[in-house]
């Protein structure tokens, strides 16, 4: 018996890569990484079949990555990682005069808060 799994499709002899199921009620057709054990009703495919896989007019594919494969960045993640660089490189705000602690009603911090980086450290007020 072979412990490589093949594709289940007619005359291909390639090793396996992914499982593809079948969803009736939602007319769905799922790829995803190859299944752990061969299952009577879903189909095993190889790397050429898997990615040429239509399903029929009306239905949808759903293609699973397994994550093992490395993501490329989105440009929310590139923009958030710009983001966070620019605020690390910003120089610190010194307080005038005050040491870092409270500036007034609308100058800054209020009495009794101590501002480090993007935290505000906020003291209890006296019983």
């Amino acid at each position: 018996m072979s412990l490589v799994r093949r594709c289940s499709r007619t005359a291909c002899g390639r090793p396996a890569v992914a499982t593809l199921t079948y969803v009736y009620a939602d007319s769905t057709a799922v790829l995803g990484p190859l299944a752990t054990y061969a299952e009577p009703h879903c189909y095993d495919l190889c790397a050429e079949h898997s990615e040429r896989l239509t399903a029929p007019r009306g239905w949808d594919v759903v293609r699973l990555s397994d994550g093992s494969a490395p993501s490329r960045p989105s440009g929310d993640d590139l923009e958030a990682l710009a983001n966070a660089v620019r605020e690390a490189a910003r120089p610190p705000e010194r307080a005038a005069g005050t040491g870092g602690t409270g500036h007034g009603q609308n100058g800054g911090p209020a009495t009794g808060e101590t501002r480090r980086g993007h935290l505000r450290v906020l003291r209890s007020p006296d019983p």
